[in-house]
């Protein structure tokens, strides 16, 4: 199969699977909203760990499961739920937890 007709049935298999003109987008539009996306969350893999090895906890490992539970639950609204959200852990509630471990 020649590349041009690859890249065809790509576009094509990936406006039926999420709608791409129905939505009035393109993948590379798409591709810049994730990329985007990625850029604008990435402080999470640092502060995260960060705040939570102030507490204790290991920044390596932290740093690892924020990365993996990150990594899974946008694959999964991508996906499963067809939204285009990416989901990341909370850092309202986690920066809370060690400041209230510490006051006592």
């Amino acid at each position: 199969m020649p590349a041009d007709e690859s890249t065809r049935t790509l576009s094509a298999l990936a406006d039926r699977w999420f709608a791409l003109r129905a939505n009035k987008t393109t993948i590379k539009r798409e591709i810049i909203a994730g990329i985007t996306t990625f850029l604008t969350m990435a402080y999470i893999i640092f502060v995260q760990p960060a705040v939570l090895s102030a507490a204790g906890m290991d920044f390596g490992a932290v740093l690892t499961a924020t990365c993996l539970a990150t990594a899974l639950a946008t694959t999964l609204m991508a996906l499963l739920a067809n939204y285009p959200i990416a989901v990341a852990p909370a850092m309202g509630t986690i920066s809370s937890s060690p400041t209230r471990s510490f006051s006592g």
